[in-house]
């Protein structure tokens, strides 16, 4: 017999437990959570300053403002607080001023700020936009969107007046690109221009062209920011990438490195024997050596980066470490020019690498998450890491290990309760190993089998690894009640080189075959997951794996979600606009090789799909236009299937406002709930 005392207590105990329960992570949670930009170090190593995105749900957007911690340890402080967005730090050679990017006023322009405090003044007071920036001694470079046919920058903002005012819309094209990802073209070109610095403001001085001699974008449409080009330290000569807007433009990945004097003149092609992408040039602190990225396969956007480095003196050129078989996203010189470090996927995650100058040698220094920005150039290596639980913060490397040095989203998740999550492995097609995540529900209970959301990502040279990703998180499903898999198939980036090309040409064999034993390996080592109630989702080319598996592994799943996927690859090509993307990973444009964009045509497939589908589509998407969402959803209703179309007229390849991004994962969650059950 139970006494009352002893009942009274699991009263008050479980109702403890349940006041203190820890509320399951959502959509509102992701889109409200502060991020934690790229660390920029001042010359002396002691401080660290960033941006901080907060979102701003009212104007239903997020907002940036400059924050700055101590590299030692302490308390952030806050150094702006414009409800303008402030951005891209960077600290003057002295460490007095942080100069940034800012949308104060009428125009984006550059402004600085004291580190200890105070009120932000303007550098620079031009006519146009400033599109990114960089500091170069007594000089700065900015890149400004110019009418090519202009000789200054006062006609350019004329004419951009003159085009707002025309009563006419009609624009004429004589050659591709028409759009890029998701705007129209106007016949602007981004070029950089250098002004001089007197006591540390450029406002009213005269910028100098440096690449008005360059038919082409610089930086690069439509990501290209200021690490495409870089100044030689002692301020006389401006290094950057290049690709030229000749006819060829949409199916060319022909990337070069230029160098140009900073007084103006004639841009002279470093790169000239590479036909493929050549870009991020980097300068040794002593100014004697240059570092960049090199691909070697003309065409291919997802080849492996080289790190190549050129003896600026004699012009020889070498790869650094060719043994090593990962690609590098950005890298950046020691202080001492000894050592160069960079960024590459590894294994599911992004991870840390050092590299001797001299020797080739090499070594990973750190990992456990993706690592997606670092700044080497002090005594202070800082880097941005986030992982599975955990959105980006910066941590500082030291001997002994890292440490960390921010902490914005601790406060905001405490009470929230995320899923665990594990990296397997099992024999996938081929009989290569393939490594994939499984994650828990959060509230997880032992002995219970959960609803699987089977994650499939785009690229398709990619990867959903150990990375908090603002858009496809896992963790929205595991707050849901499900638990999450994803699978990094043939084609997935981080796994040397020959992985990452075995999917072109193979978009629904191997890879298909991964999903389907990765599925089944995970329900095999994790009894918690109940395999036969799952749902499929993906986006680009994960959608394309949706629209695949509707006609070849129709019985694999009670539901599936299609963001951006392609349905008919014959239209895909004609209206898409990277044109070298679909042509290299079907062997040249599709008049020409008909037979393999045919082979893995989803639309060849309709007699099979019988899986009820949920299709998200942007009207603004131009890389998977919106026709094939559309398509999509004819098809399905067509044929009888269970379906709904989610449409947003605001958004591109990503649904990015706040508020569209909880109605996103709103509709996916009831869709998924619809099919899978919900939460006891």
């Amino acid at each position: 017999m139970i006494s009352l005392r002893t009942a009274l207590l699991s009263v008050v105990a479980l109702t403890a437990t349940q006041a203190t329960r820890a509320e399951p992570f959502n959509a509102d949670h992701l889109v409200r959570l502060d991020r934690v930009g790229a660390p920029a170090v001042s010359p002396d190593g002691v401080w660290v300053a960033y941006t901080v995105r907060k979102t701003n749900m009212e104007a239903n957007a997020g907002r940036q403002d400059l924050w700055i911690s101590p590299v030692a340890g302490g308390a952030p402080r806050q150094l702006t607080r414009h409800e303008a967005a402030d951005l891209g730090p960077q600290w003057s050679a002295d460490g007095d001023w942080l100069y940034f990017q800012s949308t104060r006023g009428d125009r984006s322009q550059v402004w600085r700020i004291d580190p200890a405090g105070g009120e932000a003044e303007a550098v620079t007071d031009l006519p146009l936009d400033v599109g990114t920036f960089r500091l170069a001694g007594e000089r700065i470079v900015v890149s400004l969107a110019v009418w090519p046919d202009c000789g200054d920058l006062a006609c350019s903002a004329k004419l951009d007046g003159t085009e707002k005012e025309s009563k006419t819309t009609g624009m004429l094209y004589d050659q591709l690109f028409m759009r890029h990802w998701d705007r129209w073209l106007d016949g602007r070109k981004s070029q950089l221009f250098a002004l001089a610095l007197r006591d540390g403001v450029a406002t009213g001085s005269e910028a100098v062209p440096l690449t008005a001699g360059i038919d082409a974008d610089v930086p690069s449409r439509t990501w290209g920011g200021n690490e495409e080009y870089a100044v030689s330290p002692d301020g006389q000569t401006l290094y950057f990438t290049a690709r030229l807007g000749t006819p060829s433009e949409p199916w060319s990945t022909n990337y070069d490195i230029y160098s140009v004097p900073m007084n103006g003149g004639t841009a002279v092609n470093l790169s000239a024997d590479n036909p493929a992408w050549d870009t991020q040039p980097v300068l040794s602190p002593d100014g004697k050596a240059l570092a960049w990225l090199a691909m070697s396969r003309p065409g291919f956007e997802a080849d492996r980066y080289r790190i190549l480095v050129r003896d600026l003196a004699t012009g020889q050129t070498r790869e650094l470490a060719p043994g090593w078989d990962r690609s590098p996203s950005s890298i950046g010189f020691s202080p001492d020019g000894s050592t160069l470090f960079a960024i590459a996927q590894d294994l599911g995650e992004k991870t840390l690498w050092r590299f001797d100058l001299a020797t080739g040698e090499y070594r990973k220094l750190a990992g456990g998450g993706t690592i997606s920005a670092f700044d080497s150039s002090s005594p202070s290596l800082v880097f941005a890491r986030d992982d599975l639980k955990s959105p980006s913060e910066l941590y500082l490397l030291e001997k002994g290990g890292v440490r960390q040095l921010t902490d914005f989203s601790g406060l905001q998740l405490e009470g929230v309760e995320m899923g665990d999550f594990e990296q397997f492995s099992f024999t996938g097609a081929h009989g290569d190993t393939v490594y994939g995540y499984v994650m828990k529900p959060a509230g997880y209970e032992k002995g219970r089998r959960y609803p699987v959301a089977f994650l499939v990502h785009g690229g398709p040279q990619g990867s959903f690894g150990n990375h908090f990703h603002y858009r496809w998180n896992p963790q929205t499903y595991a707050g849901q009640g499900f638990a999450a898999v994803f699978i990094d198939f043939h084609g997935s980036t981080g796994y040397g080189q020959a992985f990452t090309d075995s999917i072109s040409g193979d978009w629904g064999g191997a890879p298909l075959e991964d999903l389907q034993l990765g599925l089944a390996a995970a329900a095999e080592r994790f009894p918690f997951l109940d395999a036969g109630n799952a749902c499929a989702l993906g986006a680009s080319y994960g959608g394309f794996m949706i629209n695949w598996i509707a006609g070849n592994w129709p019985d694999g799943f009670k539901c599936l979600v299609n963001h951006d996927g392609i349905f008919d690859q014959r239209m895909m090509y004609y209206t898409t606009e990277e044109l070298w993307f679909p042509e290299w990973e079907h062997g040249g444009p599709y008049h020409a090789t008909p037979q393999t964009y045919e082979k893995f045509n989803p639309a060849n497939f309709l007699q099979n799909w019988r899986t009820p589908m949920l299709v998200v589509h942007g009207e603004l998407d131009y890389r998977v236009p919106v026709t094939q969402g559309i398509a999509t959803f004819t098809a399905l209703q067509r044929l009888g299937i269970p379906s709904r179309f989610l449409y947003f007229p605001d958004e591109s390849h990503w649904v990015l406002k706040p508020y569209n991004s909880i109605q996103w994962h709103e509709t996916v969650n009831q869709w998924l709930h619809e099919y899978l059950g919900g939460r006891d």
